[in-house]
């Protein structure tokens, strides 16, 4: 059975945060594949308006080319309205019977688990894993797997916001990502 970690989010922009904590799932679980999700319509919060579906997908190739564990699984991208992952997760383990799933979630995520739609029964598609965030608590009634991970205190909103202010984001994200926001002049650029 193959085993596959599922990193979702609006990655708007990807950076090295999302890596850091890939890379690490994937060694510690001894993993075959991380697939990186971005969703068209998250329901806990608002992606960028500015920024199309296309340039999300476009910079999260360019942060994970050269990792040939690293995959993109565009699901979420193809369905119109919220993405709720308990839907996605049907649809995964219906296509791809012959994998165990494991959806990595920051500990921002693990707070918010009882919140999540049909939470009771997404907890028997997928085994949650949990990854340490700063100022955000990792107690939860569910079923959470935990990894450590180094601590890098970065977010896609602080480098968006950097990035209108005209603060370097050098080391925050790959420079091919850096290159292509500066080329299609997103975030204020």
């Amino acid at each position: 059975m193959k085993k596959v970690g599922i990193l979702g989010g609006t990655f708007d922009p990807p950076h090295y945060g999302h890596l850091l904590i890939a890379n690490e799932v994937h060694f510690a679980l001894q993993l075959d594949e991380i697939w990186f999700m971005p969703n068209h319509e998250p329901p806990h919060k608002k992606k960028s308006e500015s920024v199309k579906d296309v340039d999300r997908l476009q910079m999260l190739k360019l942060a994970i080319a050269g990792n040939p564990a690293f995959m993109i699984q565009p699901i979420e991208l193809k369905r119109e309205g919220p993405s709720y992952t308990v839907d996605t997760m049907k649809m995964l383990n219906m296509k791809y019977s012959d994998h165990q799933f494991f959806f990595i979630i920051g500990a921002d995520m693990i707070e918010y688990l009882p919140k999540w739609h049909k939470i009771d029964e997404l907890i028997n598609l997928v085994q949650f894993v949990g990854v340490e965030r700063t100022s955000y608590s990792h107690q939860t009634d569910y079923p959470v797997l935990y990894v450590n991970v180094p601590a890098i205190d970065v977010s896609s909103s602080m480098i968006r916001d950097r990035m209108k202010r005209g603060r370097t984001v050098r080391y925050l994200l790959p420079d091919p990502v850096i290159d292509y926001i500066k080329e299609k002049h997103l975030y204020g650029t």
